[in-house]
């Protein structure tokens, strides 16, 4: 026999017996999706569930629960779970046991109901819509779950836990919460007042696949000529942007595109949330903070950049311009950081570069125009615009040139965009990548590292212009 103690209960093991099941439940709404790994306990059932569960935090003390590992947690819990169950006389089979523990479980030491969905490799996003309605994205498409939250307060209470990971508050004096979980995933939360439905959760998970260019191209993001186009781009050290919308595999090319710089070089990270992976060894990563209770202490994107250039960085990576430091991004690829790369949402490539001119705007208003216009057209070499279309496939479908200024007018020059044909018999978008065959500007640079042949090859370019 062996005994588990925990809190002020202890007690001692026992062999479980089968509880006879309630009638099954009843079907699931339309649309919903079961999550695998989850079980639904029959609806008669579900007050019982409450019961136990509420008996079962009664009894165990959170500070000990905290000490013990997940496995000796779930077994305690499942023999708790039993225990109780046979004295209030309530039926539950084992199925709905076990289910019913490991509810208890990720309420205790994980993040309740969407626990499950964290260690889910298919989904990419969790999206909690207030108690009843938790909706994942799967390749690109939104599907509503099976899995709920008991009321508005079990919400709020998972929304404090993730704030309590980082040191933050959640609450109506701090109703807005942007944080990272310890696997990497990025959580947006907002809550009552200015959340009307309830408490609201927003989840980007982290990645743990590291894609490669060639893996994209594999995958249909981009074809195997634009692939080696970009693979040259980024050992050429050309400053590139990367646009696109939210959710469109931005971060997920800027991964790709980072694998292609020489391990000898060091590198210097700036982000919001750490969402990167590189995989060289000479990386510093720098993370913003946000101001404390005090409203003091909060350091700025624009305030890393500005520090990263007196750390003799090779290049700087931006995971995302959004403000104020897309100055001190422009002035760090002017003044001898070749091969910058960072992301900016947009609609295009172009207007990529006007929400760069808009940013730079906003902390230099006394700037002219054509300077802001200047310093952009000298500081970026490529724009990559990527989308997420309605097949939900992420694809590359622009990538120009910054050619110059004609008068104000910055001048882009296409090198590849991606032709929309029509639909597949499947549903999907189908479509060609197709290159521009003329010679880059930046060829020259190209030459220098002697990939000039190979690039020029990748876009199609004539052997006659390619002499």
């Amino acid at each position: 026999m062996n005994d588990f103690q925990i809190g002020r209960i202890t007690m001692t093991s026992f062999g479980k017996r089968a509880i006879p099941a309630e009638p099954a439940a009843s079907a699931l709404p339309p649309g919903r999706v079961v999550v695998p790994g989850s079980t639904p306990i029959a609806g008669s059932a579900v007050k019982s569930a409450d019961l136990i569960r509420d008996q079962v935090l009664l009894r165990i003390e959170p500070v000990a629960a905290v000490r013990m590992n997940k496995p000796e947690l779930t077994l305690f819990v499942n023999r708790l779970v039993a225990e109780i169950a046979n004295e209030r006389k309530l039926l539950l089979n084992q199925t709905e046991q076990d289910a019913l523990t490991r509810d208890i479980v990720d309420e205790m030491v994980g993040l309740g109901p969407i626990e499950p969905l964290l260690h889910d490799s298919t989904v990419s996003d969790i999206l909690v819509n207030g108690p009843h309605m938790i909706y994942v994205e799967r390749r690109g498409k939104l599907e509503l779950t099976s899995l709920r939250f008991r009321h508005d307060a079990h919400v709020l209470h998972v929304a404090q836990r993730i704030a309590s990971y980082v040191g933050r508050s959640v609450d109506e004096s701090n109703p807005m919460l942007d944080a990272r979980l310890a696997d990497g995933s990025r959580v947006n939360v907002i809550i009552p007042p200015l959340s009307l439905k309830g408490p609201s959760i927003s989840i980007r998970k982290f990645s743990q696949k590291i894609l490669s260019l060639k893996h994209l191209a594999a995958a249909g993001s981009l074809s195997p000529g634009l692939a080696d186009a970009l693979e040259i781009f980024a050992r050429c050290r050309l400053n590139i942007i990367v646009s696109g919308g939210t959710g469109s595999g931005k971060t997920t090319l800027l991964n790709a595109l980072s694998g292609m710089i020489d391990p000898g070089e060091r590198i210097i990270t700036i982000e919001d949330a750490a969402e990167l992976q590189l995989q060289q060894r000479h990386v510093i990563q720098l993370e913003t903070r946000p101001a404390n209770l005090e409203g003091r202490g909060r350091i700025d994107q624009g305030g890393l950049v500005r520090n990263a250039l007196r750390m003799r960085p090779d290049r700087i990576i931006v995971g995302e311009v959004r403000g104020a430091e897309a100055f001190d991004m422009m002035q760090a690829m002017n003044t001898g950081h070749d091969g910058s790369m960072s992301t900016v949402h947009a609609n295009s490539a172009r207007d990529a570069l006007a929400r760069l001119e808009n940013m730079v705007l906003m902390c230099n208003a006394n700037l002219p125009l054509r300077s802001i216009r200047g310093q952009i057209t000298s500081a970026v070499d490529v724009v990559i615009h990527t989308e997420r279309m309605r097949d939900g496939a992420r694809r590359v479908t622009e990538v120009s040139e910054v050619v110059g200024m004609e008068g104000e007018i910055v001048v882009l020059g296409p090198l590849f965009h991606f032709e929309y044909k029509g639909e597949k018999p499947g549903g999907g978008v189908d479509g060609e990548f197709k290159s521009t065959p003329i010679c880059p500007r930046f060829i020259a640079r190209i030459k220098y590292f002697g990939l000039d042949e190979q690039l020029l090859d990748a876009m199609g370019v004539p052997k006659r212009w390619n002499g």
